[in-house]
């Protein structure tokens, strides 16, 4: 729209933001399955992406191109940013959810969160700012893919949430909560795609990757 890539990233972090939001308050507040909430947002989110598009590719991101360019998608030290992002914001959520209260909270509301609704633990709020980070984090890897892709299109993603169930069920996460950790995770998602890379160059048809 010709206002820049710094308001156009600034812009895509509040806009995860407040899908987080909208989910959060919609589950922890309103009670609603956080299945049909999540699955919901999806759907909108993909829809308005279409409309918002005009459903073509994005490719010209204006003045400030190169420079998104290099600062979502290049390298530092010959090390994508993404990859360095990934570690780095691993390592953090590592650290807060082992050696903080916030991190005790949400493992005790994955574990049982009746149980800690009786122990004093702040229920609605922890899962809600759980959801905002999600949203976040969620925003700052389409900002990264975006970048390192150089171009935009509304189909940008499709799919990554059975890569991001898989990933975090191989890294230890328990489905129905209270198990698994940040770092498990990122074992979890190296795995797959180590697997998908080597299929790849074994040069087996990319249709078979989802069977294996």
């Amino acid at each position: 729209a010709g206002y820049g890539a710094p308001v156009a990233v600034i812009v895509a972090l509040l806009v995860g933001i407040l899908a987080g939001l909208v989910n959060g308050v919609l589950i922890a507040y309103a009670g609603l399955s956080s299945f049909v909430v999540t699955l919901g947002m999806m759907s909108i989110a993909r829809s308005a992406a279409i409309v918002l598009s005009d459903n073509r590719m994005i490719y010209e991101f204006g003045p400030h191109g190169p420079a998104f360019k290099a600062f979502a998608g290049g390298d530092l030290f010959g090390i994508s940013k993404p990859l360095v992002t990934m570690v780095v914001l691993a390592v953090i959520v590592g650290i807060v959810l082992k050696f903080t209260t916030w991190g005790r909270h949400l493992y005790a509301i994955g574990g049982n969160e009746h149980a800690a609704r009786l122990t004093g633990v702040p229920v609605d709020r922890v899962k809600t700012q759980a959801y905002v980070l999600s949203g976040l984090t969620a925003a700052i890897a389409a900002i990264l893919y975006i970048g390192w892709q150089g171009s935009a299109i509304n189909s940008l993603g499709a799919t990554y949430e059975l890569r991001v169930i898989a990933s975090t069920v191989i890294g230890g996460a328990n489905l129905m909560g209270g198990e698994g950790g940040a770092y498990g995770a990122v074992v979890g998602a190296a795995l797959l795609e180590v697997i998908r890379n080597g299929l790849l160059m074994e040069g087996i048809d990319s249709n078979w990757q989802g069977a294996f």
